[in-house]
């Protein structure tokens, strides 16, 4: 239960959606793989030590499954329970009640952040491996390479295209490095702008304020920051509720501005993904030139499929701090609100805006809990069906059948493209 103390809420759950980025990632994970795992297949060692590590894959993909399944419920279960459960308590003006639920509440979310904890832990260690394997390939390439002929000059055209690619490939990183900080940068703009119109006395360095009758400007405001944990979903019941109309005209520009940022990210990722695929083809060729030439082929796809892992262990965290954040808006609800006999009169005054802040929780609550069922589904498929690659050594196979296989696999890469922003993120 400690973990779940002193806990700051993030800025980075801007889409109750957000667990959706972990499917591209996933999906592309397996494919790189296999695409290594036919480029190795005339070096049985190194065929050998991949295989191991695309088996660990699979193992941590069916526990991040696991973990996904165990979020999908815990978010039904506020939807179908605590949400209900806290409605009654809020119509028939019975805090007490409500303390018991919330405290059942952060016992499913303390359960959930260990879990992911672990399984962040558990891709750290895993991603080390596929370095090292890579090490290993790496060196084993080397030794080939200093027995074999130069570069013919059809691979030399090849790899001036690759490392051309490969320069725009970074600098496209960059450029939604820096997009990414400017959301978060955003994000944080409009909690301190809602915190500012909730309860200006309180320098908090949290981003959901404290709601006391005295301090707070806007208690409606207060009391949907404090139920909803997504900044998305509660954007326009804020707009709603804001009679100032300078509050109303500052909270448009920063939703658009928001958006904006979201569409850029978006495009910018769609461009990452073209070139990736560019990159990745261009790779490939060099691969096949450098088998036929008796040389190990890069292990460039072994690099991507680290990416891919690095992305999913992010996503994680980001889920890590987003089950924190919640914890942590619990208890302020729990302190600011329901504590005290005190606050019964004041719940009373502010009864419909508590329920509209149930209703908007549960319909961000909802699509959190779908999200993370269709992460689980891709996670399902991967772990059980994408790796039966590995049940057939690549040495085996026929040129014809290479050739199939290698193009089936780029087909399936260029069909996956980045999850964007949801529709309702968009707003006009």
């Amino acid at each position: 239960m400690s973990d779940c103390k002193d806990l700051v809420p993030s800025d980075s759950t801007w889409s109750p959606e957000f667990i959706q980025e972990l499917l591209p990632a996933a999906q592309r994970t397996a494919l790189l793989y296999h695409l290594s795992y036919l480029c190795l297949g005339n070096f049985p060692k190194l065929e050998r030590i991949l295989r191991e590590r695309a088996v660990e894959t699979q193992l941590l993909f069916g526990s991040s499954e696991a973990v996904l399944l165990k979020c999908a419920g815990t978010s039904d279960n506020l939807v179908n329970s605590l949400l209900p459960s806290l409605k009654v308590a809020v119509v028939k003006n019975k805090p007490q009640l409500a303390l018991k639920l919330i405290e059942k509440a952060k016992q499913w979310i303390c359960d959930i952040i260990s879990d992911v904890k672990d399984i962040v832990n558990r891709y750290n260690q895993h991603n080390n491996d596929v370095a090292s394997t890579t090490s290993d390939i790496i060196k084993e390439k080397k030794e080939t390479e200093q027995k074999q002929q130069q570069l013919t000059m059809e691979m030399k055209v090849i790899q001036d295209i690759v490392e051309d690619l490969d320069k725009k490939l970074q600098g496209i990183t960059e450029e939604i490095e820096k997009c990414e900080k400017e959301i978060e940068k955003k994000n944080s703009e409009i909690q301190k702008f809602i915190g500012s119109i909730t309860s200006p006395k309180e320098e908090s360095t949290i981003s959901t304020p404290a709601l006391t009758p005295a301090a707070a400007m806007n208690p409606a405001v207060a009391i949907f920051s404090m139920i909803v944990p997504f900044v998305e979903s509660i954007m326009g019941y804020i707009c709603k509720m804001v009679t100032n109309t300078s509050h109303e005209a500052m909270f448009k520009t920063l939703d658009g501005e928001l958006s904006q940022l979201s569409l850029e990210k978006q495009r910018l990722k769609e461009r990452e993904w073209d070139i990736q695929n560019k990159l990745m083809d261009k790779q490939l060729s060099l691969a096949k030139l450098n088998i036929e030439n008796g040389q190990i082929p890069s292990v460039s796809h072994l690099d991507e499929v680290q990416s891919c892992l690095s992305r999913i262990q992010q996503i994680l965290i980001q889920l890590q701090k987003f089950w924190e954040k919640v914890g942590s808006l619990l208890d302020h609800l729990k302190q600011k609100t329901f504590a005290g006999e005190d606050m019964i009169e004041y719940l009373d005054d502010l009864k419909e805006e508590f329920l509209e802040s149930i209703d908007a929780a549960k319909q961000g609550w909802v699509k959190f809990g779908s999200s993370c069922m269709k992460a689980e589904s891709i996670f399902s498929i991967e772990s059980n069906e994408a790796y039966k690659f590995l049940e057939i050594s690549p040495s085996s196979l026929s040129k014809e059948k290479w050739q199939e296989e290698y193009a089936g696999v780029i087909k399936k890469l260029e069909n996956i493209r980045p999850t964007g922003p949801s529709q309702t993120a968009i707003k006009q």
